[in-house]
Parts: structure tokens; sequence; C-alpha cells
């Protein structure tokens, strides 16, 4: 029987609530992708199964070969084992998918994470028969739910569990419009290779595959690479790029600043396509290791020891190689910051490094309200883009919302076209000289050269008063609430 997307989200936010009260909310994440994941590998092993059965004319040993199976599943270690379990049933899923991890080592090694299944404190019995249970409505095999739905799916979970955490979710969680603009920007093209050095849950690489795709390109052609420090999150990464039918890639569990892991030779290993959101002004990132840092990355200067916001960029500039791009999203305090980030803003705009600076919109990240940007670097300028620097203002393309704000498809479509045309727009965009950025003492903050113009916003004089009376009306509310506040404390 064929799932449909929504039947799938609805048995997948399901299992969610059958965890709600023993698990954090925040949690959710760490045991339901490996659930998934189990049961989805072991109902494609029986489909391939089942398929070399019938080929071999119901040779078991035969159906048995690992030639036959993407992934091997032990004896004992199958879905319907743990199924079968009524007692102890955290410890057979902790065996089970250890052993599973064990037999696929060069691919699956350590992908179900580090839950303590066998813990009856949080996981009763009951709890994961229950679990259990509800995972085995579905058969999960290629034949019943498509890696594309199943995947869509999947990035549904991870949406969802972001907005249950919200504040925790930006440490895996960049909003999908936001990537979806990126990946539009960075064009990735068959039998490219692509890098994410803050990768999460996987989101731009999976946007990356998805855009070939919709460019009627080979996604499987794509060589993509990802690091991420938090064991969890990696694993789901590695889950996310499995379930979209990902081939080529790797994903690397570490601290990217402080211990890369893909290499060439000596020298870091670079690639066609550089994209990030790396942790806004991350503190302790390891700045006591970079005067001398040994991978090379000290291209600029030091950047200061409680933000690392240029200690990103500078890994991912060495991470590009002789014809590469890179767009990294960043608080807008990157740009004008004083200090050594102003000595590195300096250094990447004399290599002219520096193609396009988006500033976009308040609010629109899980747990931060600032107003963040994306900035684009080619390491070969198209010609007509040498010695200047494209400055886009989006900050009012959004929907606000109450607890947020959000790109929505007209925004990321608006912004694209600002950028493919690169073209002065008033109050939108403009090109700038380098020599007038050092004049201004090498501040690249947006306003300094998109400047608004209140006119230019409205058709009519009576749209500029209808707004102007709106404003008034909004602050007077504003104003009554701020005093009411103050007289409830007022002795």
């Amino acid at each position: 029987m064929k799932i449909s997307q929504s039947q799938l989200e609805q048995y997948l936010s399901k299992a969610a609530w059958i965890l709600k009260g023993p698990v954090d909310a925040s949690d959710f994440k760490s045991y339901i992708f490996p659930l998934l994941f189990f049961k989805r590998i072991s109902d494609v092993y029986d489909e391939e199964y089942e398929i070399a059965l019938k080929e071999s004319g119901n040779d078991k040993e035969y159906a048995s070969l690992k030639e036959f199976h993407r992934f091997i599943i032990p004896k004992n270690c199958h879905w319907k084992d743990v199924r079968e379990t009524s007692v102890n049933v955290g410890v057979k899923i902790q065996s089970a998918i250890r052993e599973i991890e064990s037999a696929n080592q060069e691919y699956l090694s350590g992908i179900f994470g580090d839950v303590q299944w066998s813990n009856k404190e949080k996981l009763s019995d009951e709890l994961l028969n229950n679990l259990i249970d509800h995972f085995s409505q579905y058969n999960l095999s290629n034949s019943s739910v498509s890696a594309d739905i199943l995947g869509d799916a999947y990035e549904y979970l991870i949406k969802h569990f972001a907005d249950l955490t919200n504040k925790k979710a930006g440490e895996f969680y960049t909003p999908r419009s936001v990537v979806q603009l990126i990946a539009k920007i960075i064009d990735p093209k068959e039998n490219e290779s692509i890098y994410d050095p803050a990768c999460g849950t996987g989101g731009m690489l999976i946007e990356s595959l998805e855009y070939l795709k919709k460019s009627n390109s080979n996604p499987k052609t794509l060589k993509i690479y990802g690091q991420e420090s938090n064991l969890t999150t990696s694993a789901i990464a590695r889950i996310n790029l499995f379930l979209h039918n990902a081939e080529d890639f790797k994903i690397f569990k570490g601290d990217t600043l402080r211990n890369p892991g893909f290499f060439e030779s000596d020298n870091l290993k670079t690639f066609d396509c550089v994209i990030a959101n790396p942790p806004f002004s991350l503190d302790d990132w390891g700045s006591e290791n970079w005067v001398n840092d040994p991978y090379g990355r000290n291209i600029a200067d030091v950047p200061p020891k409680s933000n690392g916001d240029m200690a990103w960029v500078q890994h991912m500039i060495k991470s590009i190689n002789s014809n590469g791009r890179m767009a990294v999203v960043l608080p807008n305090g990157v740009l004008f910051r004083k200090g050594s980030e102003e000595t590195i803003r300096k250094y990447l705009l004399e290599k002219d490094l520096i193609e396009t600076i988006i500033m976009l919109g308040s609010n629109i990240f899980y747990g931060t309200p600032i107003s963040p940007c994306i900035l684009i670097f080619k390491k070969k300028k198209d010609p007509t883009k040498k010695g200047k620097i494209f400055f886009i203002d989006a900050s009012d393309q959004m929907r606000v919302g109450r607890a947020q704000n959000y790109l929505d498809p007209e925004h990321i479509k608006k912004i694209f076209e600002w950028y493919n045309s690169y073209k002065n727009i008033n109050t939108y965009t403009i090109t700038v000289p380098l020599e007038n950025i050092k004049k201004n003492e090498y501040s690249l903050h947006v306003p300094l050269y998109v400047k608004k113009f209140l006119e230019k916003n409205f058709q009519s004089k009576e749209e500029v008063l209808s707004k102007l009376k709106k404003i008034w009306v909004d602050y007077l509310k504003s104003e009554k609430k701020f005093l009411s506040l103050i007289n409830k404390f007022t002795i």
C-alpha cells in the first residue's frame, strides 16, 4: 500500500507525542529519527530479500547474500525481532542497532546516536512497546514510500521539532526559506563538490540535492561533505541524506574550528561550493590555537576570543577551490564591528573576494530576534563585478508573525531576482566600488550604502498619511501598555 505525504507526517508526529512526558521535547529527535531509520532499513532489507528470493527460485541462502542488500541486518537484529520482545525492550533495541552499526561499519558507524535505550526510568517497556507498535503500522519499503516522500516527511519532522523547541532549534535548524535562497544563489552543478562545515541536520546539503533535481540534473553526481560537532545532530544529518537517497556523501563528527575533518595530502580539502549557517557569535571557539593555526586558516587576523564569526569565514575561504563560490549566514555585526574583525574585512576587500551582501529581516531565525546577513564570496569574480560589492537590503522582505517572521516564496523570488539582475534599485540594491568602502573604514553595514527613502515606498500622499496614522495609533497603544506596567510596580 502506498503511503501519502500527509499520512506519513501524521504518523511521525504521533510517534513524538507517545514520548511526551518522560522525554523532553528538545530530545524527541534523538529517539524518533533512529527508530524511523531502523524501521526503514529493515523494511527495505525485506523487500530486497523478496526480490532476490523470487529471482533465485526461493533460494534463501542466495537471497541473504550481502550483494543484494544496501545494508546488512544481522540475525536477531531485525525490526521484527524487537517487536517480538515484550520485556527489556530498550536492551533489545540497543543491542540490535549496535550490531547493525558494526555489520555496516563503513556507512553506519555511530548513526543511531548515543541514546541509552536501556534506561527504564525514562523509557519503560510499556512506552517502548507502544512506540514500536506505532512505527509498525506502515511498511516503509521503497515500494510503499519513495525516498522523496520519506525525505520530505523527515524534513517536516525536523521542522516540527524545531517549532516545539524554538530557542534550542537554532543549534541544528536553518529556516528552509533561507536554505532555498542560498541554493539558488550558489547554483550547484552536476559532478561538483559541496561542503557545509556546520551542517546541523544537513538541511543545506539536502536542499542542494533538491536544487539539482528541480534543474533536471542528476543529484547522485553531487559529492557531499559536512561536519557537525554534536553527535546526535550529525547522526540525524547522515540519516537525512540516506533517506533522501544521497549516494556520495561524508559527514564528519567533530569541532570544525578545532578539528577540521577533510584533507587532501597535508592541506585542507577544497570544494566547488561551500555553504554554512554556523553558530552566531560562538564563544570559546578555539582562538588560542588560531595564531599558529596548523591548517593555515589564519589568513588575515585572529577573531575575538568571544566571537568566532570571522573564524568560520576564514575557514570557509580556505576550503574553496580556485573556481569556488561560498555563501555564509552571519549576524549583521560581522559587517561593521571594529578590532580584528575590521582587519579581516580589510583583507577580504583587498583580495576582492566578496561579491554580494544581503541583509535579511529580523526575527526569521529560531531563538534570535537579530537581523542576519548572507555574504557571497567568489574566488574568481565575473569581470564586470571586480573591484566592487553588490549590496541588497531585503530587510522588509518578510511576512510578520506574532512570535516569528517568515520568508515566503514570493520574498525568496524577489531577493533572487535582485541578486541575479545586479542592478541598482532605489531603497533596495546598489553596487559600490571598493574605494568608497575604504572611505567608510571598511564597514560593510548595508544601510550605509542602500539608502531608504520614505517617498519611494508609497504610491500616493494618502498612502503615506495612512501609514503615519497607523504608526501613531500603534505608538499610543504601546505607550498605554507601558504606563500600565509601570503603575503595577508603583508603591
